[in-house]
């Protein structure tokens, strides 16, 4: 195994007042998985449904080799054009800091992203340092009640990602019905096992299944699963022409669709009885109505344009 030097991998011997707004659930989610499982296309639609049913929520793009956030829906459709990178230029990363390098999307004003733009890569910026990855997702719960986190395959040689994992409340740990995923998985698992990995937090999911891929050959190659990810033409269409953020409508995505509201209430709900706060996390953004008022329009109330 290539461990890359300064990998979390490496071996080395070293008050304001706020309105509580009641919400059922909240936490950190981060999704995961084998190469081509689908882990972009079922971050982004959690974080589409709870968006759609007026969650706050933030979505962390981990993937510095491949950046997937023109993969997700057109440049057109964004307000900004902002970078994960930038973040990582500074030495402490903060809330503010964060808050002014979201992206936000022009019609979805509950949904806010990270991630890099076309073009980047891992060496366009700095590289990210294990407490900047703790700091990043400390300072996204207390922006979004609701954190999803799409980390990339290769967790060796991704900082980010592998904090991620560490950090995040819950684990969707994604995988198709072949011998590629379950040899992939076997090469990883270890990695995790050797951080002291707490597996409890992880849900299993099978992903991509065809229709003639019956439910004992699944279990048959995977073990156990809480969650099965059906095939969807209309999505496979939404992820080849990066619309990943248009709602799925047709008759052949309707099995999907229930799956991935399933895993938002199984997860997210979950986490309240596991000892989070009724509400999970207070945002920082939720202010008293009035305070918000006196400085922003009606149309810019939108959870992260809040200017602090």
């Amino acid at each position: 195994m290539n461990f890359m030097k300064g990998s979390l991998f490496h071996r080395s011997t070293e008050p304001e007042e706020v309105e509580i707004i009641e919400e059922s659930g909240g936490g950190v989610l981060a999704v995961w998985g084998s190469p081509g499982c689908g882990k972009t296309v079922t971050a982004v639609k959690i974080a589409k449904h709870l968006a759609s049913q007026k969650k706050n929520v933030a979505l962390l793009l981990c993937d510095m080799t491949a950046p997937m956030m023109p993969c997700i829906c057109p440049p057109s459709e964004l307000e900004c054009d902002k970078s994960l990178g930038s973040i990582f230029a500074a030495q402490r990363i903060s809330v503010n800091l964060i808050k002014h390098n979201l992206t936000t999307h022009k019609k979805l004003s509950y949904l806010t992203m990270l991630g890099l733009r076309k073009g980047e890569n891992e060496y366009t910026y700095a590289a990210c340092t294990k407490q900047q990855a703790e700091e990043l997702i400390r300072s996204l719960r207390e922006i979004a009640p609701y954190v999803v986190i799409d980390c990339s395959s290769y967790i060796a040689n991704d900082i980010l990602s592998a904090v991620a994992l560490m950090e995040a409340d819950s684990v969707l740990r994604l995988a198709n019905c072949d011998l590629k995923s379950i040899g992939y998985l076997s090469s990883q698992l270890p990695l995790l096992r050797e951080l002291h990995w707490d597996e409890d937090k992880q849900y299993k999911a099978a992903s991509n299944i065809k229709p003639l891929q019956a439910a004992d050959r699944i279990g048959q190659v995977l073990g156990s699963v809480a969650f099965q990810l059906p095939h969807s033409q209309e999505l496979e269409e939404q992820y080849l022409e990066g619309t990943l953020l248009n709602d799925l409508s047709m008759e052949d995505s309707k099995a999907f669709r229930k799956e991935i509201e399933r895993i938002c209430k199984e997860v997210f709900y979950r986490m309240e009885s596991w000892g989070f706060p009724k509400g999970g996390l207070v945002p920082l953004w939720r202010r008293t109505a009035n305070k918000v008022s006196q400085h922003f329009p009606q149309k810019m109330r939108a959870p992260w344009k809040e200017v602090f």
